[in-house]
């Protein structure tokens, strides 16, 4: 994943651009920048890495020199950005949350029309680059991202500086969100509503798919109407948001709290205490244990000082031992006790097997995984969720496999908690796990959770069933 935070205002707005986009740092792991424009300096831009360091520690000494009433940032999962353009469309710069799926064919299409690249990303076309390029192609801002509508296949969500305002995009068919905030004197753009709070902007208004917005100090003005269908990660409830953040009006705790309620109605295990998985399966945990009156407990800390999120640094090894480090259990609670863990997902399974060897060591008697979404079968072609580099490295299709020795199954029959398949699959992944048992969330469930029609939400991860 990746965030966008961009304001305009009748006062300088570093201060707002750098603490905005530095609330959106749990979705990035890669790159981050930020562009302002005055009229003095023009347009003034700076990018740093993620990989050692963090967003505020980074930019400390760039806001000292930076300038500017209007401005964008972006925490990026993958290149560097915002870029700057000339284009006949006048200098701007540009920021995006995106995957590219067809991204090779788009860059053929511009060198056959002997067109170039500027920049580079891990040794290939920068995304959002031709994102520019693709916009570039228009006699105007709007037309230029109709194209993008257009050419794209995956997502993108798109924020624009120009000189004299700003302009929003969300992706086609919404799958990553952007939502505007006001305060006096200004108006801000932002992945992530929890970003606004402290900043003293409002929530106002949530984009809709492929919806197209201009924004001042004054206002927001509508350049495309939103289309028809919409297809949100439900993702973004389940794991990627923040606490306090809103999606479509529905605030990510509060759907966490019902998808652990909706697990404790559907369990009986009898255990000693809930706990979650922190961070995000706290929420979970909390919602599980209310309906079932059974303690919450933390038999892990996390320490949150100095140790990142786990999916954060880009190799596996270091990944391993963040996710070992950040967590510290707590002996006095898991000695000869028996407990229900509650986590957002399983995606390799590696983290949450070195953590019930560790509840182990600290002398639990029993673990009992409840996860908050539905096995994880299908790569995600939309947004940059996984950093595995093949289907084999998900839990499900490892277990699939074993079970079956190829890969070449229907795997419908995988996706139905009602069939031996689903049910061999999950016994499979319990023992490769080591944990007492294991339940998976029902996919009707997650959706009565979320309160969105399931028409309106990306479930691909679990089920197959979106589309571009």
């Amino acid at each position: 994943m990746s965030g966008l935070f961009g304001t305009i205002s009748k006062n300088n707005c570093v201060s707002d651009v750098f603490y905005g986009t530095d609330y959106h740092s749990h979705l990035g792991t890669k790159r981050a920048g930020m562009a302002f424009f005055n009229l003095e300096d023009g347009f003034q831009r700076a990018i740093h890495s993620l990989e050692d360091g963090y967003f505020r520690n980074k930019f400390e000494t760039d806001v000292a020199t930076f300038s500017g009433n209007l401005g964008i940032g972006v925490i990026s999962d993958t290149e560097a950005q915002p870029i700057q353009v000339f284009s006949h469309l006048g200098r701007f710069a540009i920021a995006t949350v995106s995957k590219i799926n067809n991204l090779d064919d788009l860059e053929e299409r511009f060198l056959k029309q002997h067109k170039h690249f500027a920049e580079t990303s891990q040794g290939g076309v920068n995304a959002t680059e031709l994102v520019a390029m693709l916009i570039s192609e228009g006699d105007d801002f709007v037309s230029g991202i109709k194209n993008v509508f257009h050419y794209l296949k995956g997502s993108c969500s798109i924020l624009i500086l120009t000189d004299k305002y700003i302009i929003t995009a969300r992706d086609k068919l919404g799958r990553t969100p952007i939502i505007l905030g006001k305060k006096e004197g200004a108006w801000a753009a932002a992945s992530e509503t929890c970003a606004f709070s402290n900043l003293g902007f409002e929530t106002e208004y949530f984009l809709g798919p492929g919806e197209i917005v201009r924004i001042t100090a004054d206002g927001h003005e509508q350049l495309k109407p939103p289309g028809r269908k919409l297809q949100i990660c439900a993702f973004f409830w389940v794991y990627y948001g923040y606490p306090p953040s809103c999606y479509e009006g529905i605030n990510v705790d509060e759907c966490r709290y019902r998808c652990g309620a909706a697990h404790g109605r559907r369990d009986d295990v009898e255990v000693d205490f809930v706990a979650g998985i922190p961070d995000s399966g706290i929420g979970h945990a909390i919602g599980y244990s209310n309906e079932r009156r059974i303690p919450f407990k933390r038999p892990y800390t996390k320490y949150t000082p100095t140790w990142p999120r786990s999916f954060m640094p880009q190799n596996q090894e270091m990944r391993d031992l963040v996710a070992k480090m950040k967590l510290i259990p707590n002996k006095a609670i898991t000695r000869d006790k028996r407990g229900v863990f509650l986590d957002d997902s399983i995606v390799r399974g590696t983290q949450l097997k070195d953590n019930n060897r560790d509840l182990v060591e600290a002398g639990i008697k029993e673990t009992h995984m409840r996860i908050a979404c539905p096995p994880l079968t299908y790569p995600c072609d939309f947004l940059n969720f996984s950093r595995s580099r093949s289907s084999l490295d998900l839990a499900t299709r490892k277990a699939i496999v074993q079970l079956n020795g190829t890969e070449d199954v229907d795997y419908t029959k995988y996706s139905d908690p009602e069939t031996e398949e689903y049910k061999a699959m999950v016994e499979r992944i319990r023992k490769n796990l080591g944990i007492t048992t294991l339940k998976y969330q029902r996919l009707e469930d997650l959706i009565e959770a979320i309160g969105l029609p399931k028409s309106k939400l990306c479930t691909h991860c679990w089920d197959g069933s979106s589309y571009f």
